[in-house]
């Protein structure tokens, strides 16, 4: 068959788990003449095919197969049921079903996720408990905003563990279903079976969104019970959080404690040098390009979260192909201005440092440099205190564009907030700063 010599070539020239994971679930579905159609096991999983590696397939095809044409659909849907169902399949001695799962999105892996300092921690653990690796515990308690990468950094553990350790008994669902389920087996008596479900049939549990338990006290006791059992017989677990333990409201003492028994850490939002390798990564994957000025600019006006850039690329990939030209600085503008409704950043950290370079007469790649002079120090501390006073920079973000840390712009604002206390020359320089930049 052509289609195997197709996926052999493709194996070659794609790393292991990218062929693992997007080529080898691909099956042949017809072949006429010139043409082959394949499918894939949902329409997720098509689309992510069609977006990143259709384009190679016909290539492969076209020089291996002299196939023409290539076409991608969805396998039409098989029901599976096990022992007990009617005309059910049954299930060899010792074996179990397998897990129930959330939807799982085909990008959400480790290979697509871009790390920062903000997100470090979190993923390295999240790596070493899809491997077994003990290193950072069995718990992970994690908490972020939305559209930060919890998601996707629980959604990779489960790809990991499914392509590397099948076998593996995994649950994987959100607070708001446990709880859900939780009540239909109360009400069908059936207490004891959702029980053991997690207890008996579960190496590794992924629970997302525990803030929504507040107040629910019957399902805190539940999972805190199912917790307790899990983390002391070694089992993985993973709990994701829109908010920090100490801030959960409405959270049993004792479930409060259980759930951060192991590593707890956050994730912040992405510095600027990680929001343009995310936005520089995901235009290229649009085949945008990577135009460093339209990547910079949106480094600087995305601040929030990666679901937001993701829109924005998505609008200018819209625009792009209705006009039928590249992206520039005026499409990208306008984008931005409609996804923010016009609350696009006007002073921008780079725009102050460029004023107070041009008032002291000192240059970018002194304000950058290791020197400790007064004549360039001075400056570079009025540039962190005028960033941190008119944007919304982390102190992070604001060291990145001097190549200094965050400990470097927190010491910065105070000698320049201490300063403008004792010395009225000082005082006066940031105000008649203030006002350049307000104009």
């Amino acid at each position: 068959m052509k289609w195997n010599a197709i996926k052999k070539s493709l194996h070659s020239s794609l790393p292991e788990s990218e062929y693992g994971l997007w080529i080898k679930p691909l099956e042949c579905r017809l072949q006429e003449g010139q043409m082959l159609e394949l499918s894939g096991p949902d329409r997720f999983f098509c689309a992510w095919v069609e977006d990143r590696y259709l384009e190679l397939i016909r290539r492969a095809a076209r020089e291996i197969g002299g196939i023409d044409e290539v076409r991608l659909a969805v396998a039409e849907s098989r029901a599976r049921s096990f022992a007990g169902g009617k005309g059910g399949q049954l299930l060899l001695p010792g074996t179990t079903p397998p897990p129930r799962l959330r939807s799982l999105h085909p990008a959400f892996t480790f290979d697509q996720f871009m790390v920062g300092e903000s997100n470090l921690l979190a993923r390295a653990a999240c790596k070493a408990l899809a491997t077994g690796d003990s290193t950072f515990g069995n718990c992970l308690f994690m908490n972020s905003s939305t559209g930060l990468g919890k998601s996707h950094l629980t959604q990779a553990v489960v790809h990991q563990v499914l392509s590397t350790a099948p076998s593996t008994r995994l649950q994987y669902l959100t607070a708001q279903q446990f709880s859900a389920e939780m009540v239909k087996n109360i009400r069908t008596n059936s207490m004891e079976q959702f029980s053991k479900r997690f207890i008996n049939n579960c190496d590794i549990l992924l629970v997302e969104d525990v803030h929504t338990l507040t107040g629910k006290t019957k399902t805190q006791e539940e999972l805190n019970t199912i917790l307790d059992y899990l983390i002391k017989s070694g089992s993985r677990v993973i709990l994701t959080s829109a908010l920090a333990p100490a801030k959960l409201a409405g959270i049993d003492d004792d479930f409060r404690s259980r759930m951060t028994s192991g590593l707890v850490t956050g994730i912040e939002s992405p510095d600027y040098e990680t929001r343009a390798r995310i936005i520089r990564h995901k235009m290229q994957s649009h085949g945008l390009g990577a135009d460093e000025d339209l990547v910079g600019f949106m480094a600087e006006n995305l601040h929030t979260d990666i679901r937001r850039m993701e829109s924005a690329i998505i609008g200018i990939k819209a625009k792009s192909c209705l006009r039928g030209t590249p992206p520039d600085m005026a499409m990208v503008r306008e984008v931005i201005l409609g996804l923010t409704g016009g609350a696009m950043e006007e002073i921008t950290g780079e725009a102050i440092r460029d004023l107070i370079g041009n008032q002291f007469r000192v240059s970018v790649e002194e304000l950058r440099s290791r020197s400790r002079k007064r004549s360039i120090a001075f400056p570079r501390q009025m540039a962190m205190y005028l960033t941190r006073k008119f944007t919304n920079r982390s102190l992070a973000d604001i060291g990145s564009i001097y190549n200094r840390d965050h400990s470097t712009v927190l010491h910065a604002i105070k000698t320049i907030t201490r300063d403008m206390s004792q010395q009225d020359a000082v005082r006066l320089q940031v105000e008649m700063l203030c006002a350049k930049l307000k104009r």
